[in-house]
């Protein structure tokens, strides 16, 4: 069993929900290890080496509890509390903006390839 296909690291994490300290530009894990304390649905898996290794249910909650913080507003107890209770409402929402992410990155990615392609050429 691989556990780097399986498991990912908290930079990894870090990076994938772009996680980014704004005055020094490295990734911030630092809010990772804030919001496991904060929710008990976010417990890492250790390994040897005390190294935090996340599983993809593990970041799926991870992406669920920002986007309940940064887009929605929740305060921490409100975000609880929606965990707790599954509000599919909200559910429907986060569904939508991530689906709306995933057609903006892959638009961007054709674009950056056409540049590229035309770069090449010019």
């Amino acid at each position: 069993m691989n556990k780097n296909k399986l498991y990912k690291t908290i930079g990894e994490v870090a990076k994938i929900l772009n996680l980014v300290d704004t005055k020094s530009g490295r990734l911030s894990t630092h809010t990772i290890r804030f919001w496991e304390k904060e929710f008990k649905e976010v417990k890492p898996h250790i390994f040897a080496g005390n190294r935090r290794y996340y599983d993809n249910n593990k970041i799926e909650i991870l992406k669920k509890i920002q986007f309940l913080l940064k887009n929605q507003g929740m305060t921490i107890k409100g975000a609880k509390k929606y965990l707790q209770n599954n509000n599919s409402k909200l559910d429907v929402e986060y569904n939508k903006t991530i689906n709306k992410k995933k057609l903006i990155e892959a638009r961007i990615s054709k674009i950056s390839k056409i540049l590229k392609s035309i770069k090449s050429n010019g």
